[in-house]
């Protein structure tokens, strides 16, 4: 996915910048970037690759060279940034959170009109090149950055450095976060407003979907008005966020708490203890085992000094290796006992199916799980969400296709790449995405089968709608139910 986090201030900005883009880490893992901006000497910028180091090693020795009053960073599962420009609209530095899913066809058309791609990286287009070029286009930035949101499908949210001030621009349907900071004698906008607190800087405003603003030190200007639909992606609170982050006002901690806690109360099941697959199912195993009335316990421990996400290499059995080293069971906490964990998600449940047997194998006299959404049946088309390149590499969306066609080639969750591919009517997909149904229930429980636990339960769309608190027309859901792929 990605993050971004940039200041403007009456003192020199370096400290805030770089703290405030390493709070955006657990964001992604690919590359990380920072530009600062100062009238005497101009734009300083430098972009290091992350996937052997984190961001904070590779840019700490390179301080004393970022000196300016206002400046941008970001980190990137995907492109190289930020990017620099210097154009009729002024010089300026710029920094992405976006899916673009029509970027050969955008590039294309730019080539079509004389203009050059300078930044390719192994062949492929760098996506924030062009939303810089559809900017350009404009004759000023709001124009320029409504241009992208016309021209662009799927999602992007951005930040410009400029000579004037830094322009913060949220994604025409809201999808991904902008927050705006605030202490004396500086702003703030970042993706993750994890990164206010222990820099000083209180939340002053969540920009809305299509909102543009400018940040001076001592205040912020709204350029352009925030539309009054929002599709903000449910995920933000499910996986993505840190548990101190707010989004839209609702605390991702808070959240997870009141999902678990829910689904506590309405299990019936009868578990000795309840504990998370760390880190994001840990709030809500805290709110499963307050509402469930049984002792929270740490049956599985995160060895934090070396292991971020799972999702960082980029080889899939590579990120299966990093999940099951990273995650060490305690056979003390296990043995004999009917255990009960929570998790956000499950995607491809390779891994999953991998624990459940260690865990048996270790003393666990039952092993259940509980996760902090619905079954993923679809694909995200509006933001990175995962480095799946088919929907066939979903658990759910597999086991539909057997379900369907009667046939079970995929028990040992083969590659999707090597099945031949089934198409399913979208009505049918439907009646396994809603809970209770006959086709549900077979969905859940051949899930449960395959992945060897004694039971398996999913929050409800409706559960984890409540514990956000926006209504579900601003809450994008279409990996759950399908929704929202008119705004494509």
């Amino acid at each position: 996915m990605g993050g971004f986090f940039g200041t403007i201030s009456h003192k020199r900005c370096t400290a805030d910048l770089f703290y405030g883009t390493d709070y955006q880490s657990h964001l992604g893992t690919r590359r990380g970037g920072m530009a600062t901006y100062n009238k005497e000497t101009g734009f300083v910028r430098r972009i290091h690759k992350l996937e052997n180091s984190y961001f904070r090693s590779r840019f700490e020795e390179e301080l004393d060279k970022f000196d300016g009053s206002s400046g941008i960073g970001v980190i990137s599962d995907t492109d190289a940034q930020p990017m620099l420009y210097n154009s009729h609209l002024g010089r300026f530095a710029l920094v992405t959170v976006a899916k673009i899913n029509n970027e050969e066809e955008i590039a294309q058309h730019l080539l079509s009109e004389n203009m050059h791609l300078s930044e390719f990286s192994s062949g492929k287009i760098n996506p924030t090149e062009l939303v810089g070029l559809l900017i350009l286009k404009g004759r000023n930035f709001v124009e320029g950055i409504e241009n992208v949101y016309r021209t662009v499908k799927g999602s992007c949210s951005m930040l410009l450095l400029t000579e004037d001030g830094i322009i913060a621009a949220r994604d025409f349907w809201g999808r991904t976060p902008v927050i705006i900071g605030k202490k004396d004698g500086a702003m703030a906008a970042t993706s993750e407003s994890t990164a206010f607190p222990n820099l000083g800087y209180d939340i002053m405003h969540y920009v809305g979907p299509g909102e543009i603003v400018r940040l001076k030190p001592d205040g912020m200007e709204v350029l352009r008005k925030a539309e009054e639909n929002m599709q903000v992606c449910s995920f933000l609170w499910i996986y993505y966020g840190f548990p101190t982050s707010f989004y839209e006002g609702k605390n991702v901690e808070e959240m997870r708490y009141q999902t678990g806690y829910v689904m506590g109360e309405e299990d019936e099941t009868e578990v000795d203890n309840a504990g998370g697959i760390p880190d994001s199912g840990l709030g809500m195993a805290t709110g499963y085992a307050a509402g469930h009335k049984v002792p929270y316990q740490r049956c599985i421990s995160k060895y934090t000094p070396t292991w971020p996400r799972s999702f960082m290499p980029a080889n899939q059995e590579m990120r299966n290796l990093v999940a099951k080293m990273k995650l060490i069971p305690n056979k003390s906490m296990l043995k004999g006992k009917r255990c009960l964990f929570c998790d956000d998600s499950i995607v491809r449940g390779t891994q999953l199916r991998e624990n459940s047997r260690t865990l048996k194998e270790l003393g666990a006299k039952e092993v259940h799980m509980r996760i902090a959404c619905p079954p993923l049946i679809w694909g995200c088309p509006f933001i990175n969400f995962s480095a799946s390149k088919s929907e066939l590499e979903l658990i759910a969306r597999r086991v539909i296709m057997d379900l369907e066609t009667g046939k079970d080639t995929m028990t040992k969750l083969a590659d999707a790449h090597t099945t031949q591919c089934v198409s399913i009517p979208e009505e049918r997909l439907k009646a396994y995405a809603t809970t209770g149904s006959p086709e549900y229930n077979a969905l859940v429980e051949e899930i449960a089968k395959r992945l060897d636990l004694d039971s398996l339960k999913y929050a409800k769309i409706e559960t984890i709608i409540e514990a956000i608190g926006l209504p579900k027309c601003k809450v994008c859901t279409h990996c759950f139910d399908g929704s929202s792929s008119h705004t494509l």
